[in-house]
């Protein structure tokens, strides 16, 4: 307990000094480098699973809302809830027979956050656990708002493992523009490989990237079709980002978290070296000739992840005719996975393995089925309501769903019986 105490006393002082700080930007919660589970042992991967599932939130339920879900992803694990698709960003040891919990909360529909900390007590299901029996499991302990000190009551109690529908599902959670955006205020930029790390915490089991071409055709992470403040720091290069050649951007231009817009080689690389997502789907930004220099990078990386026995799936996206006539012009396109955004008759005529229509058409559960028929998945883009999302994801028969905000899609995905 001396220890626990001495981590009390640390986190007062940092988040006192923290709070004296002037910033206009809604705050960014830590993880505290003197936490008490340091002195734990890392929970054993074959107890995680029991861990897993569905909990019903008996205490802080008027801020989370009724139901939790917990999944973990590595050596860490995320809670996703209902209300404003609040997710918890969480850490996790055990000192003797008792699990200690470290984190923050955060809403995907706003900048509310806080600090976490909890612990499953032995006799509330961590002996259980770490037994890796399914038991009555209780989460107690505390949240705070903002930069606080976690002082808020906070409960969960174990309603129900994952269902079998959920556990058999070839579903796919997808986040935007590597995982969110940057108006979401998060602590990582947009299309950047640290937000490709990060997106896990939402759930995501793959990602939508967007690629552009330099002046000297290195085919790179970003959206906007200008370098410009919404996307970088104010620096010295404005303009097209077809103006500028690779050298030039990545000596003079960073992202508005500080990183370095990324070359596509390096975000796969990363993907297929550093992470457990199944899937990436490369949106192509309308570059002409684009095609031509991201088919064998995207193939590179295949091979790569076939060497390290990763089962990866990575699509060139084909959002516009022109796009597509550039893929027909490629040789043996026909066996280049790639995901189409436009008719059905399209999907069938690049032999695309995906077709993804808008949202806004609905759930079109007729094409849906008669896509499934032909051996395609079916994605629908971009969807961020979150009422669309629950009826999407229970009503629709989609194979996956893209959004800025996947801790919604994971929540409501998880939930289902």
């Amino acid at each position: 307990m001396k220890n626990y105490f001495s981590f009390l006393f640390i986190l007062i002082v940092v988040l006192s000094a923290l709070e004296s700080c002037v910033n206009e930007d809604p705050p960014i919660v830590p993880f505290l480098p003197n936490s008490i589970l340091r002195d734990g042992d890392p929970i054993p991967p074959t107890s995680r699973p029991f861990m897993e599932g569905i909990y019903e939130i008996t205490k802080g339920g008027e801020l989370f809302g009724p139901y939790a879900v917990l999944k973990w992803h590595g050596k860490d694990f995320s809670i996703f809830s209902e209300t404003q698709g609040c997710y918890f960003v969480m850490k996790s040891a055990h000192l003797d027979s008792v699990i200690f919990m470290e984190g923050y909360w955060r809403y995907s529909s706003n900048n509310k956050t806080g600090l976490v900390s909890m612990r499953i007590s032995k006799k509330k299901g961590a002996k259980n656990i770490l037994n890796r029996t399914q038991g009555s499991t209780v989460i107690e302990g505390a949240y705070g708002e903002g930069l606080g000190l976690p002082s808020i009551e906070i409960s969960m109690t174990f309603v129900r493992p994952f269902s079998q529908k959920v556990k058999t599902a070839d579903f796919y959670i997808m986040g935007h523009r590597s995982g969110g955006r940057n108006s979401d205020n998060l602590p990582v930029s947009e299309n950047s490989i640290e937000m490709i790390r990060y997106a896990r915490n939402f759930g995501t089991t793959g990602i939508e990237i967007d690629i552009r071409l330099t002046k000297d055709k290195k085919a790179v992470i970003y959206h906007d079709p200008d370098l410009n403040i919404r996307s970088t720091t104010k620096g010295p290069l404005i303009g097209p980002v077809e103006n500028y050649t690779f050298d030039q951007i990545s000596t003079y231009v960073r992202l508005p978290q500080g990183e370095k817009i990324p070359t596509l080689e390096d975000a796969l690389t990363f993907v297929v070296d550093s992470t457990e997502l199944r899937a990436v789907w490369l949106d192509m930004k309308g570059n002409s000739n684009a095609i031509k220099v991201v088919i064998p990078i995207q193939q590179a990386a295949l091979n790569r992840a076939k060497q390290k026995n990763r089962a990866l799936e990575i699509w060139i996206g084909l959002p516009t005719s022109t796009m597509i006539d550039e893929f027909l012009a490629y040789p043996a396109y026909q066996k280049v996975p790639a995901l189409c955004e436009l008719g059905i008759q399209d999907v069938r005529n690049t032999n695309a393995l995906v077709w993804s229509p808008r949202w806004t058409l609905g759930t079109q559960v007729e094409n849906v089925q008669l896509m499934h028929s032909e051996g395609k998945k079916v994605f629908s883009w971009t969807i961020d309501d979150q009422t669309f999302m629950k009826q999407y994801v229970e009503e629709g028969e989609f194979d996956g769903l893209l959004s800025n905000h996947s801790a919604i899609t994971a929540y409501y995905f998880y939930l289902q019986e």
